[in-house]
């Protein structure tokens, strides 16, 4: 049986997320987007562990609504940020993404880590003077079948491997406790293809993730995997990640990703690493350091060429949300009725959202809309066009090379875009 799963999402108690994220919501969307397993996000927020509690049943760490059986299965996921100082004395900032294998363990994770932040302040929660390899060893010391991988692994500042973070590697991030890092996410402007270029990562399993803000954002990027019915809970899930047995990642072309290139957005400059170099990675309008981007970062520590594979890779597909296709062809808002029920009636058609975008055939699809059909068909070709985010500025789809394009112009999106 092949399954869906999204394992990095945020609920409506993380800062700039959508007050819509509830459990019955999510459980919804997943349902319409065809993913069969979803994290609960943020469970380490005092309020949405207990909504969890409270209104979740199931056995053998996956779980389902009161009620709804059928519905789609939760993971307990939450994101945290790491706050230390490094050896040189510099103040370091990490985000990691931890999974538990049950409610029960849930609880103690949040008695554990109380000690170092406040947990209802966010969802995703600020922990102080606490290194990345201290958190693996506590959760690790709570339950050997917690699961923590670093999130967003290329963010400029919070990704383990980003442009400020002072690492290298996993194993310099984590140290003594890397042992027990067996994946990674890669974020949203990054796919395998740049990953793959540094050999250091060849031992982890890639991990795509939507770390989605709001509803329609989930499954933006996910995990594909074949389970058995017997294999269809928390261990037979983590299972399959520690021994890289994916069937597929689906990924956001890399450039729509809001740091892919180098840029400032105060100066609205975005510039490729070649550009950048050329100004000493400074900002050519103001002067001040501009912020290296995530292509920029991998070429930086790649010992491979481009177009490198190595043995075993997961097989990948690049994907735009189903709305923002929508939007693209008839040149409307995602948030207008026009594009929400043209969406509805295309689930009602084809079954789910990940099936229209990797599974149904062109011809069925042209047949609603032949500009659609030729965008989903230029999109599974890896032929679309996407003008590079930059800075915090996410990158502006353009599938039919329609757009003349002004890189540096791009407007930020709002936060009910995430």
């Amino acid at each position: 049986m092949e399954v869906i799963a999204d394992l990095h999402i945020h609920s409506k108690y993380a800062m700039a997320c959508s007050s819509q994220l509830t459990l019955e919501n999510m459980d919804a969307t997943a349902r319409e987007k065809g993913i069969g397993i979803i994290g609960t996000g943020d469970f380490t927020h005092p309020r949405w562990l207990s909504e969890i509690k409270n209104s979740m049943e199931g056995d053998r760490g996956l779980y389902t609504l009161k009620g709804r059986a059928e519905g789609a299965r939760f993971v307990l996921s939450s994101e945290v940020c790491t706050i230390f100082e490094d050896r040189s004395g510099k103040v370091r900032r990490i985000h990691h993404c931890i999974l538990a294998p049950s409610i029960e363990v849930a609880e103690q994770v949040n008695m554990h880590l109380s000690r170092f932040g406040d947990l209802a302040s966010d969802g995703r929660p600020v922990l102080n003077k606490i290194t990345p390899a201290g958190l693996v060893e506590d959760l690790f010391r709570i339950d050997e079948g917690i699961f923590v991988f670093p999130a967003h692994l290329w963010t400029p500042w919070f990704g383990a491997l980003g442009a400020f973070s002072g690492f290298n590697s996993i194993d310099e991030a984590y140290e003594d406790q890397a042992k027990h890092v067996h994946a990674y996410e890669t974020g949203l402007s990054s796919d395998p293809p740049m990953n793959w270029r540094i050999s250091g990562l060849d031992k982890y399993t890639l991990i795509s993730g939507s770390d989605a803000h709001s509803l329609p954002k989930i499954g933006r990027e996910a995990i594909i995997l074949d389970m058995e019915g017997k294999e269809v809970n928390y261990k037979g899930l983590v299972g399959k990640i520690k021994g890289k047995e994916l069937k597929l990642t689906v990924e956001f072309y890399p450039e729509e990703g809001k740091y892919h290139f180098d840029g400032h957005r105060n100066c609205g400059v975005s510039l490729t690493p070649e550009e950048a170099g050329k100004y000493g990675d400074m900002c050519p309008k103001c002067g001040k350091r501009l912020t290296i981007g995530v292509l920029h970062r991998v070429n930086a520590l790649a010992d491979r060429e481009e177009g490198a594979r190595p043995e075993g890779a997961v097989p990948y597909a690049h994907a735009i949300p189903l709305r923002e296709v929508i939007a693209y062809v008839t040149k409307k808002s995602q948030t207008s009725a026009y594009v929400q029920n043209a969406y509805a009636k295309l689930i009602e058609r084809f079954g789910s959202e990940m099936n229209i975008l990797l599974k149904s055939s062109i011809e069925e699809i042209s047949e609603v809309d032949k500009d659609l059909g030729k965008a989903i068909r230029l999109v599974r070709e890896d032929r679309a066009k996407v003008i590079p985010g930059y800075d915090g500025v996410f990158g502006m789809i353009d599938i039919f090379n329609e757009v003349k394009e002004e890189r540096g112009k791009n407007a930020q999106k709002r936060i009910t875009e995430f």
